[in-house]
């Protein structure tokens, strides 16, 4: 048997809100207040629904207008639908203030667990509907999940370019740190040739960084005995703490150990290069854009 063709208008957004609203106030006029408009609107708009959906939608009971058992019916679902929708509404305005959505971060271990922590402690606190993802890896898989697209952006060094990914680099400060009670203490600034038969903890010797300074070193006809190679710049500083020997990294890392160690200024300047990515290919959100914003500004003090 057919449907009969009254029964298959689907209901419009404005028309379930007057129900919804009818039965709240248990008045047309109420009804109409609430919603703005006048209160032939709301009995255009209840009548249009209720030969939509083909039954009688409200009957007076006791001076006031209330559903009928069919309306009860659907009463939960309208609810439900007005509600998402202005989830929506909310959420949406929440992404346009760059308050809510969600961010994902592929960054170095380093500072992972370094620097990168009180970036975003301070971001998340006028945000509070944002959500992040911090993924910690080497270089060159955070590349490849940058040129995949499966982040929205991501910290690293040693960045020679891809053109499918849009990167900024920053030159950061670096300097010579040692254990405390090293007569390096007396110094000022460490130059090149002080470091000549010094223990030396260092990056691995793949990386650019080591490879400027390693030019550094060859110029000075200097020899420092290596004695720890490490991907990260905290395990240098962890090994350093420790008495180990002494090493060149970032400033940035190196304060994050202060108390635990000492380090000066190191000469000649060998700055250590923080790459920023993301996919060029990718329209990055609002939240991305500000994050790497807030990323850049948090080592305004420490560049070069």
């Amino acid at each position: 048997m057919a449907l009969d063709p009254a029964m298959t208008t689907r209901p419009r957004l404005r028309q379930l809100e007057a129900l919804k609203s009818v039965v709240d106030h248990g008045s047309m006029t109420r009804a109409a207040q609430s919603l703005e408009i006048s209160q032939p609107a709301v009995s255009r708009l209840l009548a249009d629904l209720s030969h939509g959906l083909g039954f009688t939608l409200l009957k007076r009971k006791n001076g006031r207008l209330v559903p009928t058992q069919e309306a009860s019916y659907i009463l939960p679902d309208i609810t439900r639908v007005l509600e998402v929708l202005k989830n929506i509404t909310d959420t949406s305005q929440n992404v346009h203030d760059k308050t809510a959505g969600h961010l994902s971060i592929a960054c170095l271990p380093g500072f992972a667990t370094s620097h990168l922590p009180a970036v975003v402690t301070e971001f998340l606190k006028t945000r509070p509907d944002v959500t992040i993802t911090l993924e910690p890896d080497r270089p060159e898989r955070i590349l490849e999940w940058i040129v995949g697209e499966q982040y929205d952006c991501g910290i690293t060094d040693g960045f020679d370019g891809h053109p499918a990914i849009e990167s900024t680099t920053l030159n950061v400060r670096t300097v010579c740190i040692f254990p405390k009670g090293h007569r390096f203490q007396a110094l000022k600034e460490v130059d090149a040739k002080q470091l000549d038969k010094e223990r030396f903890v260092h990056t691995r010797r793949d990386s650019n960084f080591y490879r400027s300074l390693n030019d550094v070193f060859r110029k000075a006809s200097v020899s420092p005995i290596h004695v720890v190679e490490t991907r990260q710049f905290t395990a240098a500083c962890e090994l350093v703490a420790q008495g180990v020997g002494v090493s060149v990294v970032s400033e940035l890392d190196a304060r994050t150990y202060d108390g635990r160690l000492d380090f000066r200024p190191f000469a000649p300047r060998v700055p250590h290069q923080i790459s920023l990515v993301r996919p060029i290919h990718k329209l990055p959100s609002k939240i991305t854009l500000d994050f790497l914003e807030n990323f850049k500004a948090s080592l305004s003090e420490f560049e070069v």
